[in-house]
């Protein structure tokens, strides 16, 4: 077998087990990634050509938070499917959308390089902070890219370059630091940061076959009381960073929760606690058919 699909799929596995651990901790959290990502999430819907009736897909969906969006906005006379690599987040979405009512919604644990479903089948595609971690983006958008009709749209979105999420390069550097592991170049693949270098993702989704291809840049502030609130949301549903701290015994895990805590306080204001991000939203759609 190819060392590189190889490493791929043992990149995955780890991956999945991360969250299927870190599952419930992102679901508990869910009201706040909600107003966290609360415009970005309509702007990525609306750059992608949901509309009522539309057929969407929803790659690497997680918990199904914008998935319930979706389902809104589509109404009954569409479709979402929402996939996910990990079961556990996956069976989590299902129980939400059962919750909510939206019998329109079908999830299905995927890979999401690898969807499994019917060739121009969907009329929009989106992937809200999944597409970073796949260890071949380019395949993933050529999944998304098949599956969408003629014509059809897709969005995605992504966090931006390091100097533009100062939050997650102090998390990352602080944890591979107390880790003993030496720093990494935050353009590899499958990080939270992977897809971030200027012009990047544009090129992806032009080889991949899309057109209009277009990304615009926008803020998204977390807002939270306090870093303490900000910590508790990562420790429990950050699955990069609990990878890299996961071997340390627990003195040496707290240090590195301790030192991030104090470099993390520098965001706090009088109002409460507001860390800076860059988010990309990468807008295109797949061709028209030849007449």
């Amino acid at each position: 077998m190819n060392s590189s699909i190889t490493d791929g799929q043992a990149f995955k596995a780890g991956m999945r087990i991360q969250w299927d651990t870190a599952a419930a901790g992102w679901n508990a959290h869910a009201a706040d990634i909600r107003a966290w990502l609360r415009k970005p999430t309509d702007a990525m819907c609306r750059m992608a050509g949901v509309t009522a009736g539309s057929r969407v897909l929803d790659v690497a969906a997680g918990a199904g938070d914008q998935t319930l969006d979706i389902a809104a906005q589509v109404g009954p006379q569409g479709r979402v499917l929402a996939t996910d690599l990990s079961p556990a987040i996956v069976a989590l979405a299902r129980d939400n959308a059962v919750r909510a009512g939206f019998g329109h919604v079908q999830t299905r644990v995927a890979d999401g390089e690898d969807l499994g479903v019917a060739e121009a089948s969907f009329d929009a595609a989106v992937c809200r902070l999944g597409l970073m971690f796949f260890p071949d983006p380019l395949r993933g958008l050529r999944e998304m890219h098949r599956a969408l009709r003629p014509g059809g749209g897709v969005c995605t979105m992504v966090f931006s370059r390091p100097e533009k999420n100062p939050c997650l390069t102090i998390l990352m550097s602080t944890a591979l630091k107390h880790a003993g592991l030496p720093a990494r170049d935050p353009f590899s693949p499958g990080g939270l940061l992977s897809l971030g270098q200027p012009g990047r993702i544009d090129a992806l989704f032009r080889s991949a076959g899309f057109q209009d291809v277009a990304t615009t840049a926008v803020d998204a502030v977390f807002r939270l009381p306090s870093v303490e609130h900000y910590l508790a949301f990562v420790r429990s549903s950050a699955s990069p960073i609990l990878q890299i701290l996961g071997h340390l015994d627990a003195a040496s895990a707290e240090a590195a929760w301790s030192e991030m805590r104090d470099r993390l306080q520098a965001f706090t204001t009088q109002t409460g606690w507001e860390g800076p991000n860059e988010l990309l939203l990468t807008a295109g759609r797949r061709p028209e058919a030849a007449p």
